[in-house]
């Protein structure tokens, strides 16, 4: 029979289906908000487990990769072992209902919530925990339920229940409540320094936004109708427990004023062992339980001594913190260190920073993220002095190091203020009671001294319950002991405004209003209390950091000059790395972040950094090196990635005759920046940043050489400019363009240009025999001098004996220029460049020894 019914929990609606899938579970939901859907089993056996001590109850929460339509990552794409927010969802779930199961049950029990559908918006862990209550409430399985869970969120001053994604992102705070019909059972989450009150509001809004839903899952039990299994606690005689009381209350009243705890556990276990040596001969075969009666009295005897004495078993009253020791800077060589001791509860906290390279990345259900801040919690064997193998992080250690990180995150520095990566690590080294709260204070104070930039200091303590009938007592700082035997565990961290983080677990079946408000209100004054002696070593960041943490420089490119630092395929920021050693990290909107331990890398890194990214500027001085020696010239790297020409005659203001005379390859030089063309070509000026010398006249220019009456240069009677229109006889027109020459670029009474000709073939031999000199004095000649073509810069050569100039700079044997840059032995020039022995060339480029 397929049942299905919805509810509205704030302005969504949340339906709850059974009977369509996993009917052979002992319950089976299936629970909806949106899109997003998770099956909720749970199943149980009917026989308890032999020599179990506990409530072998195992809580799942996986999250299926399908959901949300992605295929996972890693060799054998499959989900593997439950990842970290799957086991804290996971014990969200288990908290609430542990507390719920018979005092002695021992029946295997195990619940599974999965994520078969997530739409992004909808949350699934709530639903998770609502599911996993409905299937255990309509399963056969003894339970004292149902509860639901609800998240809260507050937006503009109004609370919100299960708020979207979207709007968890706009709210201050982040609660998820647990409620039965009657009593708030677990909170769990964090808030913007929320105060006592608003945290209150938040948790019985929560609590009255669930009742809807518990009414819904009972009226799905009464239509499933499955009764649940019998089940009897186990029972100890009542002749047992007057003769444990009489023989060893005496001695546990004597050891419930032993202060430290090794030696109050030795008075007791000593106690114990008299007890079961005088009482296993009255009642044979009952040793087991002896010993739980024993436990039980011992249990009753310490409660009631809090209860109606108000003294506690180390002494305190209810509302005294124990004694707290700090030292900071503990450790020589971390970047922030703390020992932060409470009682007999002591943390080793360390700081470490890192680059954008060093932080997490988290791959989510729906996305992945990267998280630069985090807190690990370990919790070594010897701290409770034990003895056991060492694994990995277990499922507590997880949890603690979570909340002690959601207590410091609000806290953290903006990435922009402080561009580390900060990883916290808290070794318990002693344990009795709320070494949670001591790696808070630790971490926070450990933080301060590596001088992360924290807004505020935060601390941490745990406060506990006694509760007998309408009879209570909440407990400020509770040792190991107070929260075994007591019936709340209840965590808050903050700041001196407000309240960071909480974490409340409850083993009766609730909590009210009243007694929530006494706790809250006494944890305010334990966390001051602590704040004051944590501000008496450490009240702010150290201004210097270590001197053995990496510096860290961040500078703004423009992001089109993003590929500037890269370089093709990482080129140039590897070389970079390879030449400093720093850790260099380029982000999309140009923040370049460089790291490393000595600043002096750290500004190299970023010279080069500005020199590939900084314009060159006219007039400017740079220094660079020389990358490359020509005989006109050498080429300076005034930056990474950017070279200019020093002409050889900007050298000095003497005459240079050798560039290798002044300079060489790798040298260092100054240089000036004359000038910038429209192409980016870069020209230097090393003699601009030389005095001049006293005296110094500039030297006449060249001489022309006497090559007969040709006529003037610019506008003679030869025809005008050179580059220009000209008249030259049957050769007129401009020089580079057409001319009535009998068509030079086409066909010609002479034939054609590229073709044969009466002249004779353009190639090979020619039938002319003056050509053969004119190539034999080309050929002769090109070992004696030096021939460059450079468009529109400087050239130069070693041999100008004879010229005429009329252009830029230029260097040649015996040449009339009036173009571009040439070069050549003997030619008469006006269009692009050429270079040939003997030739008369108006047309494109050409090379060629004989030509008219």
């Amino acid at each position: 029979m397929i049942i299905k019914e919805s509810v509205k929990i704030g302005d969504k609606v949340v339906s709850i289906e059974t009977g369509r899938v996993a009917k052979q579970a002992a319950g089976s939901i299936i629970i909806r908000c949106g899109e997003t859907v998770v099956l909720c089993t749970v199943c149980g056996t009917k026989e308890a487990k032999p020599f179990q001590h506990f409530l072998p109850l195992t809580v799942d929460y996986v999250e299926k990769t399908y959901a949300a339509g992605k295929i996972p990552g890693g060799f054998f794409k499959r989900e593997g072992r439950l990842r970290e927010n799957e086991v804290l969802t996971s014990r969200l779930i288990d908290r609430p209902f542990r507390p719920l199961f018979p005092d002695g049950y021992r029946n295997e029990i195990q619940v599974i919530a999965t994520v078969i559908s997530a739409d992004g918006s909808n949350l699934s862990d709530t639903l998770a925990m609502t599911g996993c209550s409905a299937a255990l409430h309509a399963s056969p399985i003894p339970w004292a339920g149902p509860v639901a869970g609800v998240r809260v969120g507050r937006v503009d001053g109004k609370f919100i229940a299960n708020p979207t994604v979207e709007e968890l992102a706009e709210s201050d705070c982040d609660l998820l409540v647990a409620a039965s019909r009657d009593a708030v059972v677990m909170v769990e989450g964090g808030a913007e320094e929320m105060n006592e009150e608003d945290l209150i509001d938040a948790v019985f809004f929560g609590k009255e936004a669930v009742q809807g839903m518990l009414t819904l899952i009972e009226k799905l039990r009464e239509e499933i109708g499955q009764p649940k299994w019998a089940f009897e606690p186990p029972t100890v005689q009542a002749d047992i427990r007057a003769r444990v009381e009489d023989e060893g209350l005496s001695g546990i009243k004597d050891g419930c004023k032993v202060a430290e705890k090794f030696a109050r556990y030795d008075k007791f276990d000593s106690v114990k062992k008299e007890v079961v040596a005088k009482l296993e001969g009255e009642f044979p075969d009952q040793k087991s339980d002896i010993k739980t009666a024993y436990g039980d009295l011992k249990s009753k005897t310490m409660r009631s001594q809090i209860l109606f004495d108000r003294m506690r078993v180390d002494g305190r009253d209810t509302k005294t913190v124990r004694p707290i020791n700090i030292e900071v800077g503990w450790l020589p060589r971390t970047h922030g260190s703390t020992l932060f001791t409470r009682g007999e509860t002591q943390a080793i906290v360390t700081t470490t920073l890192g680059t954008r390279t060093d932080e997490q990345k988290i791959d989510g259900l729906l996305e992945s993220y990267w998280k630069r801040f985090m807190l690990h919690y370990n919790f070594p064997p010897f701290s409770v002095g034990e003895a056991r193998f060492m694994r990995g992080p277990g499922r507590r250690e997880i949890g603690h190091g979570n909340l002690a990180e959601r207590a410091l995150a609000g806290m953290m520095p903006d990435h922009e203020e402080f561009p580390y990566t900060i990883r916290v690590v808290s070794e318990i080294t002693e344990s009795n009671g709320s070494s949670s709260m001591a790696s808070v204070c630790g971490a926070a104070l450990s933080m301060m001294d590596a001088g992360v930039p924290i807004k505020a200091p935060v601390a941490g303590v745990a406060m506990g319950l006694i509760k007998e009938g309408d009879e209570y007592a909440v407990l400020t700082d509770i040792l190991g002991d107070e929260d075994h035997l007591g019936d709340m565990d209840f965590k808050v961290c903050g700041t001196a405004k407000g309240i960071t983080a909480i974490q409340m677990d409850i083993k009766i079946k609730g909590l009210s209003q009243k007694i929530m408000e006494e706790a809250l209100e006494q944890a305010r004054d334990g966390r001051l209390h602590i704040l004051d002696k944590m501000n008496e070593i450490l009240d702010r960041p150290r201004e210097e950091m270590s001197k053995y943490a990496p510096k860290i420089h961040s500078i703004k490119v423009k992001p089109d000059q993003i590929r500037l630092v890269i370089g093709p395929g990482g080129k140039m920021i590897k070389a970079i790395t390879d030449q400093t050693g720093c850790a260099i990290n380029v982000a999309d909107d140009g923040t370049v972040s460089i790291a490393h331990h000595d600043q002096d890398a750290v500004n190299k890194a970023i010279e080069i950094i500005e020199g590939l990214t900084t314009e060159p500027e006219v007039g400017k001085k740079y220094k660079g090196a020389v990358r490359r020696v020509e005989r006109y010239g050498a080429f300076i790297e005034i930056a990474p990635g950017q070279d200019g020409l020093l002409h050889i005659s900007d050298f000095a203001w003497e005459h240079v005759d050798k560039v290798e005379d002044h300079m060489n390859l790798g040298d260092e030089v100054e240089v000036v920046v004359s000038s910038i063309d429209r192409d980016g070509k870069i020209k230097l000026s090393r003699k601009e940043l030389i005095e001049k010398p006293e005296g110094y006249v500039a030297p006449p220019p060249r001489e022309r050489s006497d090559r007969g009456d040709r006529g003037g240069r610019f506008g003679s009677d030869r025809g005008g400019p050179r580059g220009g229109d000209r008249d030259r006889g049957g050769r007129g027109g401009p020089r580079g363009g057409d001319r009535d020459r009998g068509g030079r670029g086409g066909d010609r009474d002479r034939g054609p240009r590229g073709g044969d000709r009466d002249r004779g073939p353009r190639g090979g031999d020619s039938d002319r025999d003056r050509e053969a000199p004119r190539r034999r004095r080309s050929r002769d000649d090109e070992g004696e001098r030096s021939s460059s073509r450079d468009s529109g810069g400087d050239r130069s050569s070693s041999s100008s004996s004879s010229s005429r100039d009329s252009g830029g700079d230029r260097d040649r044997s015996s040449s009339r220029d009036s173009g571009g840059d040439r070069d050549r032995s003997s030619s008469r020039d006006s269009g692009g460049d050429r270079d040939r022995s003997s030739s008369r060339d108006s047309g494109g480029d050409r090379d060629r020894s004989s030509s008219r």
